[in-house]
């Protein structure tokens, strides 16, 4: 992203508005298929016993948490445009456009704190080798598996692309892993067709990402161990309050700011589309895929990730999100319902 690679109340949801993703015990619909939901049914019926012979029964996330040590997380820059396996080391730069403050415009600031389960980081090397990292939150899925961000932190992992060590940590800070390691399954990264197509700058409303997850190193699945946000689509761009978090590369704990999101026109033909604008203070790189949340019974519901107009913005002020709308819900259904990944153009 242009300017995070650089530098390292309930939403008012219409009759329209399509809340997607099964809770805990999912009814039959277009995300409940007989693939990973029907296995997910089956285990949620075994046994506690049988629940602890399972116990470091992953051996990619025994690996995974001894490669990604405290020194390695620390040191994991900003994923984003030029970080992927076959991009460029440097970014594409581009002339700022008028989206930072607005006159008079009031940035409500951002604090640190230890993060909420269902929120945390992706981290990966690159194809120098070098430690990546970007947010994600949880989404529930009937396959309770299924972690969100943004596209151009993803977008070099899918089909048949290297993984390189390629995993989701929840609540990530001060070093430490409080719910473990889930490596992304392989040919489990879903960005849409058309992000691919048109590129990370006239693609930008469709800058999001969904990766499926296997079980940490004690054989618990993702949404088992933390639980998991609501996806809401289709309702629009204005949202107040929204509590958008996001995790700087390099720093110890992750960032808050609580504020409101608005409809962008996007006024650079680089970048076209519309937009969700929110104004937070301090969100630098490695915030790319954090989640917008707006409280929603039972907890909280995703309407955004940074990312979208100038990959989420030329400024640690203001961040934007591709909207949430159709495109969304058609990327979520195919990764909830393992279908094949799309992928870039032979």
């Amino acid at each position: 992203m242009v300017r995070r690679t650089r530098i390292a109340g309930c939403a008012a949801a219409s009759a329209a508005a399509l809340l997607l993703a099964a809770g805990p015990a999912p009814s039959a619909s277009a995300t409940d298929t007989p693939t990973r939901s029907e296995r997910a049914r089956s285990e949620r019926a075994q046994s506690e016993p049988t629940r602890s012979a399972l116990a470091r029964s992953n051996p990619s996330a025994v690996r995974l948490d001894a490669f990604w040590s405290a020194a390695r997380m620390a040191q994991a820059l900003p994923g984003g445009p030029g970080s992927g396996p076959a991009a460029d080391a440097a970014p594409r730069v581009l002339a700022p456009a008028e989206d930072g403050p607005r006159p008079g415009e009031t940035i409500p600031p951002s604090h640190s704190f230890d993060g909420i389960p269902q929120a945390g980081t992706f981290f990966w090397t690159d194809a120098t080798g070098s430690g990546r990292t970007c947010s994600g939150s949880v989404v529930l899925a009937p396959g309770r598996d299924l972690a969100l961000s943004a596209g151009h932190c993803l977008k070099g992992y899918s089909g048949t692309a290297p993984r390189r060590n390629l995993a989701f940590v929840p609540q990530y800070h001060d070093g430490l892993k409080p719910f473990g390691v889930f490596p992304v399954r392989g040919n489990g990264v879903y960005v849409p067709q058309r992000y691919y197509d048109l590129g990370e700058h006239a693609g930008a409303a469709y800058d999001v990402a969904f990766a499926v997850t296997d079980p940490n190193q004690d054989g618990i699945r993702l949404q088992d161990a933390v639980g998991g946000v609501r996806l809401l689509t289709g309702s629009g761009y204005d949202h107040d309050p929204v509590r958008m978090i996001g995790y700087p590369a390099g720093a110890a704990k992750p960032l808050e700011c609580t504020s409101r999101t608005t409809r962008w026109d996007g006024d650079d033909p680089a970048d076209p589309g519309t937009f969700s604008r929110i104004a937070c203070d301090a969100f630098v790189g490695g915030t790319s895929g954090g989640p917008m949340l707006v409280p929603w019974p039972g907890g909280w519901a995703v309407v955004g990730v940074i990312g979208g107009y100038h990959t989420g913005g030329n400024t640690p002020k203001v961040s934007y999100s591709a909207p949430f709308g159709a495109a969304v819900q058609s990327l979520y259904r195919a990764a909830a319902t393992d279908a094949p990944p799309a992928g870039p153009a032979a």
